[in-house]
């Protein structure tokens, strides 16, 4: 019998948005310079945080001044996608080579194979959980082109799903090198919340929006027979990694050098306005 390969774990407990950021990056670079072997990390928000996608133009989308008034953290992610509310949720990454031999080529395939550990993980909890492929060529178009700022809005490729609405939503970007996929695993959702953060032409299509949301996207708890506490989803999903990727994981904390370079580039990159209001 072949021997599971043994990656990394990391439960970084809750950071600023700033922090959550810059250790993703930092375990990217570690990773590409090979000082770092593959690497699953969760963790949660403190304070409760918006971030926004890679490519998104706060002030055209963002409601800045809501975000404010509500005493949210607000960061942008080095990946693409669209805003999330992080609040009651397990957030993951996954840290791993292109080169990895688990990693087929195309970006897609790869979110497929990564995400089968949340896949599992949601079996885990009970759900039934499955992956959406759009079918329909106009499905297909949609996803080109994101009417929505709201990220749980449009299932796309390979979407988790329960009972035909989304349950995760998850980014990925790719550099020197290595995958970086992260996303969130929604426990409760506060949805007028998630809404006041964004900017609509007015009221009546913001109210269409959130009714066509409320179709679209769930959270565990509102599906789940039992509650699903955040201690309980880290179990399942933490199991989840290892049966869907095949692997072992080996619970790592990080040293004070690797602390602070961390800190270093959470202070120089993402508590930065420069970064986070830059398009």
């Amino acid at each position: 019998m072949k021997m599971e390969e043994v990656w990394r774990f990391i439960d970084s407990g809750n950071g600023s948005a700033a922090f959550n950021m810059a250790l993703d990056e930092a375990l990217l670079e570690w990773n590409s310079k090979g000082e770092f072997p593959p690497v699953i990390r969760f963790y949660g928000w403190n304070p409760a945080t918006l971030s926004i996608g890679y490519f998104q133009k706060v002030e055209k989308e963002i409601n800045i001044e809501a975000v404010r008034e509500q005493k949210l953290g607000f960061v942008r992610r080095p990946t693409g996608g669209r805003g999330v509310l992080h609040e009651h949720e397990l957030t993951y990454s996954v840290i791993v080579p292109e080169s990895h031999p688990k990693m087929p080529h195309s970006v897609t395939e790869a979110y497929r194979v990564i995400s089968e550990g949340i896949l599992k993980g949601f079996h885990q909890l009970g759900l039934e959980a499955y992956f959406a492929v759009p079918t329909s060529s106009q499905e297909r178009e949609s996803l080109k082109n994101p009417r929505s700022a709201v990220c749980f809005d449009a299932p796309s490729w390979y979407e988790l799903v329960v009972e035909g609405r989304k349950v995760a939503g998850s980014a990925q970007t790719r550099q020197r090198g290595v995958i970086l996929q992260h996303g969130s695993i929604l426990l409760d959702l506060d949805e007028d919340k998630l809404f006041s953060l964004f900017i609509y032409p007015n009221d009546r299509v913001k109210e269409r929006m959130q009714k066509a949301f409320k179709s679209k996207a769930v959270a565990v708890n509102d599906i789940s027979s039992v509650r699903v506490s955040l201690e309980q989803a880290k179990v399942a999903f933490k199991a989840g990694f290892e049966e869907g990727l095949n692997i072992k994981l080996e619970p790592y904390e990080l040293s004070e050098t690797e602390m602070d370079y961390v800190k270093k580039i959470a202070s120089e990159r993402y508590e930065n306005d420069e970064w986070n209001f830059m398009r």
